[in-house]
């Protein structure tokens, strides 16, 4: 009931070597066998009858979950893949780990890996959370001495109570992708691999572990990161690889395959054939207008309120070491001064938060920005454009209110609030105190919602039919 993580089986490379993993090649093929006994005949028949016969008998059935797939991942790069249940995802990334063992080709690894690979596999569910961290705090490379380290991050990231000392067995699936998680990224991975096991964590514990992995990517980790999610792989990865079937169709910008995988999805199964050929030879799918199902605007609900949800907090909040400024009591209000967290597409809030400075503090500027679950940066504001405009001086001991107007343009989902506040140190624009994620809101659900992905562009469809000849 937890995900599997586990180090490559495979000699590393020299450090030296330009790239995290080399894939070369690669092809697996599984045997699939109609009943029971025909493995036993595989075993014991099979090797007489193809001597006798000159040729190879079979009791089995060839079934090729990947066919002769090739790339590269540098070290440093975050890289998507990407592809429909049964494309050969996990089977892949298997083989990267060691757990499986190719048919043909090669996996060259250089690196520590650590790997959340599908649920059920990895914990013993006979021991306990705090056993299980040292079992595969082990199994990762770390040493004893590490691991007690590391233990209280590690507990403190799962935040799954008294259950650390419960067995496992008696964990929900997302209790134990938590306590996967917070080994995994408590082992200073230099290759960490991700398959689809954040899916079934909460939207905050998703965002606490988004934002580990920003972290991660910028102390120079490589990820290797398959969801079906189109939008975290465009968010998230430099770079991204399709998979269909076994075959790889394609790779390149994140947007572009992503593109790709979702025509070829949705499309009618009469064209999926053609644009599967236009993908691998690298042309632009064609033909695949998207239907409307309305031909006039829904204007809101006018009954849906805003409200305020005390248990929508963020556990990812990170903060800044201040330098004689600090921010505090962040939060939502509408135009009627009550505090929401819970919002209606299309109306407009305010953003607020108090900044305290227990020192003086010039030509300061504050700022604000709107992301996502994964952490996609949306937009945001400062208090002035550049620095000859900002707040010239400002006295020790005194507390500003800052307000940002912001119209709430966003699909429904889940979104995350950063603070900060700036001023002159040494000469340099520097952070006096910053706080990320410090609050978080939803954009309510609502029926008729005709805008697709993040923002809301007020796109108005309108279908003119012409009469037939």
């Amino acid at each position: 009931m937890s995900s599997e993580m586990i180090t490559a089986d495979q000699p590393a490379l020299p450090l030296a070597a330009p790239f995290a993993i080399r894939v070369e090649n690669l092809s697996k093929c599984f045997h699939i066998y109609d009943r029971p006994r025909q493995r036993l005949q595989q075993l014991l028949l099979a090797p007489i009858k193809s001597r006798i016969k000159d040729t190879d008998v079979k009791y089995y059935r060839e079934f090729w979950a990947l066919k002769n797939i090739n790339f590269e991942v540098s070290r440093g790069e975050t890289v998507g893949i990407i592809g429909k249940n049964g494309s050969g995802k996990s089977t892949l990334l298997q083989i990267i780990c060691g757990t499986l063992t190719a048919s043909e080709g090669s996996v060259d690894v250089n690196g520590r890996i650590a790997a959340l690979l599908e649920l059920g596999s990895g914990f013993n569910p006979d021991f306990t959370g705090r056993e299980n961290i040292y079992l595969n705090g082990s199994i990762l490379g770390l040493s004893r001495q590490e691991i007690d380290e590391r233990f209280a991050e590690i507990e403190a990231f799962a935040d799954i109570g008294d259950f650390i000392d419960q067995q496992v067995k008696s964990y929900s699936s997302g209790m134990a992708v938590r306590l996967a998680f917070a080994v995994a990224i408590n082992a200073d991975p230099e290759i960490l691999i991700v398959d689809e096991a954040l899916s079934v964590g909460d939207e905050l514990f998703q965002r606490k572990c988004f934002s580990r992995i920003e972290a991660i990517r910028q102390k120079g980790a490589t990820i290797l990161f398959v969801s079906h999610a189109g939008s975290a792989i465009v968010e998230l990865c430099d770079r991204a690889i399709l998979l269909d079937s076994g075959d790889m169709l394609t790779e390149g910008a994140p947007k572009q395959v992503v593109g790709n995988y979702q025509k070829m999805l949705y499309a009618a199964a009469d064209r999926r054939a053609i644009i599967r050929q236009q993908i691998i030879a690298g042309q632009a799918p064609t033909g695949l207008d998207p239907e409307t199902e309305e031909t006039n605007r829904i204007e809101l609900d006018q009954d849906i309120e805003e409200s305020f949800d005390p248990d929508l907090k963020p556990n990812s909040t990170i903060e800044y070491e201040d330098k004689g400024a600090r921010i505090r009591d962040a939060g939502i209000y509408t135009q009627s001064n009550i505090k929401v967290n819970n919002l209606v597409r299309g109306r407009s809030y305010c953003y607020r938060y108090t900044v305290d400075f227990a020192t003086v503090a010039e030509r300061v500027r504050f700022g604000m920005l709107i992301k996502t679950v994964s952490g996609a940066e949306l937009g945001g504001a400062v208090s002035a454009p550049s620095v000859a405009d900002s707040v010239e001086w400002v006295e020790a001991g005194s507390s500003v209110q800052v307000q940002f107007q912001f119209a709430c343009n966003l699909t429904p989902g889940l979104y995350f609030l950063n603070a900060g506040v700036t001023g002159i140190s040494d000469q340099v624009e520097t952070f006096l105190h910053r706080a990320l994620d410090v609050a978080a809101f939803r954009v309510i659900t609502e029926s008729g919602c005709l805008a697709t992905s993040i923002v809301d562009f007020h796109c108005v469809p309108t279908l003119t039919f012409s009469e037939g000849i």
